[in-house]
C-alpha cells in the first residue's frame, strides 16, 4: 500500500485520519439526478456534487447551488454524451472538433481522445466553468465526466489545460495520486505520479485516491442480478478498506423513475439503490464505527487559496 500525501496534515486533521469525501456526481444530467441530490445535499448525506453544466437539468441545478452556497458544489467537466435517447451538444457550438457527426459530445472517451482538439477542449471547459460562475453558484471544486481528460484510454491527455482552469480559478481537481485499492497497474501508476506532479506545480489541490463502486448493476436483467442487499454490503466493505489519507468516494444516486428510465440504455436500478444506500442506517453506522472523517471540497479549495504548500 502506497504512503499518502501530506494532504491531511495540511488539512488538519489528527495524525492517520481516514478521511472521506462522499460525492454525488451528474447533478444536472436530469431531474431524477437533481431531486435525489439535492435531498441528499441537504440532509448532509453527501458532502458535495458537481453539476454536468451542458445538459438539460443543469439550470434548476445551478439556481439551487446559487441559494445554497454553503454547500459544496462543483463542475464536472463534460467532454462525452454516453446515452442514446438523451444527450447534450458542447456549450460552445457544434462547428468543432468536440462532436460526433450528428453535433453532439462523442458517447465515447477514446473518440475525445483521438479527435478532440486540445485549445477547443480548454475553451469548451472553461466555458462550463464560467457558465456557473455567471449563474452565482459558488464553485468549489472541478472533476470530470467519464474520466475524459485522463487519457486512460489512448494517452493522450487533456490535464495540462485542466490544471490551468483550476489554477485559474483556484479550485481543487479530482485526481488520484495514489492507486490503492483499484489495481496495481504500474504504468498508470507512473502516469498518475507525472500528472500529480504538473499539479503540484501549478499549486492544484488533488486528493490520495478516488474510489467508487462498479458503475453497473452486476448481472442487471438476468437471475443473478445483485439485490439492494448485495449493493449495500459492498458499499460497506469499501468504507471499511479506506486508508489513512484523504479518500473521494463518488456515486451517481438518482430516482429510479420514468424519466431515469426513459434517459438512460441501463443502470437506473443501480442509481435508485445509491440514492437509498445513502440515507440508510446500516450504511451511516458503518461510517460511525469506522470513524472516517467526512471532509468537502470546500476545505480543499480553501486550502489550495490560501497557499499552505
Amino acid at each position: 500500500m502506497s504512503t499518502p500525501s501530506d494532504l491531511a496534515d495540511r488539512l488538519g486533521l489528527a495524525p492517520g485520519a481516514r478521511a472521506i469525501i462522499l460525492n454525488a456526481d451528474d447533478f444536472g444530467m436530469c431531474h431524477a439526478a437533481n431531486t435525489a441530490i439535492v435531498d441528499l445535499l441537504t440532509a448532509g448525506r453527501i458532502d458535495s456534487t458537481t453539476v454536468m453544466v451542458p445538459c438539460a437539468w443543469s439550470p434548476e441545478a445551478l439556481a439551487f447551488a446559487a441559494s445554497r452556497t454553503d454547500l459544496d458544489v462543483g463542475v464536472h467537466l463534460v467532454l462525452t454524451s454516453e446515452w442514446t435517447r438523451y444527450r447534450w451538444r458542447p456549450l460552445t457550438g457544434t462547428a468543432t472538433t468536440l462532436v460526433d457527426a450528428d453535433g453532439f459530445f462523442p458517447a465515447d472517451v477514446a473518440v475525445v481522445e483521438r479527435t478532440a482538439d486540445e485549445a477547443e477542449v480548454a475553451a469548451e471547459l472553461a466555458a462550463q466553468v464560467q457558465a456557473a460562475l455567471d449563474a452565482g453558484v459558488d464553485v468549489t471544486h472541478l472533476d470530470n465526466h467519464m474520466g475524459s481528460v485522463y487519457g486512460l484510454l489512448t494517452g493522450r491527455d487533456f490535464l495540462r489545460p485542466v490544471f490551468e482552469l483550476a489554477a485559474r480559478h483556484g479550485l481543487p481537481f479530482r485526481l488520484p495520486r495514489i492507486m490503492d485499492g483499484v489495481g496495481a497497474d504500474a504504468a498508470l501508476q507512473a502516469t498518475l505520479h507525472d500528472a500529480a506532479a504538473a499539479a503540484d506545480a501549478v499549486g492544484v489541490e488533488i486528493i490520495d485516491r478516488l474510489w467508487s463502486h462498479p458503475f453497473a448493476l452486476l448481472g442487471e436483467g438476468t437471475p443473478a442480478e445483485e439485490t439492494y442487499e448485495q449493493v449495500r454490503d459492498g458499499f460497506i466493505a469499501l468504507l471499511r478498506a479506506v486508508p489513512a489519507g484523504v479518500t473521494e468516494i463518488y456515486l451517481h444516486p438518482m430516482v429510479d423513475d420514468d424519466e431515469l428510465r426513459a434517459a438512460v440504455d441501463y443502470g437506473a436500478t443501480k442509481r435508485g439503490y445509491e440514492l437509498r444506500l445513502l440515507a440508510d442506517p446500516v450504511v451511516l453506522q458503518a461510517i460511525e464505527d469506522e470513524a472516517l472523517v467526512r471532509i468537502g471540497w470546500r476545505d480543499l479549495r480553501d486550502l489550495q487559496r490560501s497557499s499552505i504548500r
